[in-house]
């Protein structure tokens, strides 16, 4: 069941919690919400606490008035209010994509960096893959045009098969309604459209060189799991993130792009293997 927060100006945010042991707060994609880890909490047989946040803007949480507020630093605000309103000193942070771009935000300052125990990053790093964000920006912020399930299942075998080339048409059509309203006029978006003048406004910005905030970090047990097929994280850019950071552990899982759904052994291995290095 999911509970609410309210953020510094007054938004609405839905989260869930459940589970009892290490607390583990998941950030989720772009335009995802807290079901993008409802593989994980099937899958991870680990005791943790499982809290999954749903950022401003997307289904579940309120939309916000000023649609610059979709932004990393002002969602990272909005990941220490979660911890605060929790009550917890910190949490180990599971980051899909954007998410993990928010961790990096988290890590950059000291009094934040503080309220982290682990951090394992899901198909993202400091640099991004061009071949990937333009794919990104194609369909952000797009009502699709299928008229039903099957034929966004149907869409999204076509756009993503080449990452993803094991899902079966059940699987296509079961991610098709994670990620897409069914409603009487045809297929919806379950996330503020609006989200898409956030990314291209901030995008037509000077790009900051990440690699600082990765190397923030440091001290940290830390982990990333990269989908083979990833056309967002290149194997140049994770092969220099563990030259800066060489305790980082990195998996590739086969047969995924971005992003893996983090029920796949190789990822639980990364998640196991970072959570056995938090100190209670």
């Amino acid at each position: 069941m999911s509970e609410t927060i309210i953020t510094h100006d007054g938004l609405s945010l839905a989260y869930e919690d459940a589970g009892d042991g290490e607390p583990v707060l998941c950030l989720p994609g772009l335009t995802r919400n807290a079901r993008d880890f409802d593989d994980l909490a099937a899958a991870w047989a680990r005791p943790v606490r499982l809290i999954r946040l749903t950022s401003r803007g997307r289904e579940g949480s309120d939309w916000a008035p000023d649609p610059m507020t979709y932004s990393i630093p002002v969602e990272a605000r909005d990941v220490i209010t979660l911890l605060d309103h929790l009550g917890l000193a910190r949490a180990t942070i599971i980051g899909t994509s954007r998410g993990g771009l928010i961790a990096m935000a988290l890590a950059a300052f000291a009094q934040t960096k503080a309220r982290l125990s682990a951090v394992v990053l899901n198909d993202v790093g400091p640099v991004l893959d061009p071949l990937g964000l333009e794919r990104i920006k194609g369909y952000l912020g797009v009502r699709p045009k299928a008229r039903n399930v099957a034929e966004q299942g149907a869409a999204l075998a076509h756009g993503m098969g080449a990452g993803f080339p094991d899902l079966t048409t059940a699987r296509w059509e079961a991610l098709a309604a994670r990620w897409f309203k069914p409603t009487e006029t045809g297929m919806d978006l379950r996330y503020d459209p609006k989200l898409r003048d956030a990314v291209l406004a901030q995008g037509a910005q000077p790009s900051p060189d990440l690699w600082p905030f990765f190397e923030a970090f440091e001290g940290l047990p830390l982990g990333l799991i990269r989908g083979e097929n990833s056309d967002l994280l290149s194997v140049e850019t994770a092969t220099e993130m563990v030259a800066r950071q060489p305790r980082m552990i990195w998996r590739d899982v086969p047969g995924r792009g971005h992003t893996p759904f983090l029920d796949e052994p190789e990822s639980l291995e990364v998640l196991d293997a970072v959570l056995a290095q938090v100190t209670p």
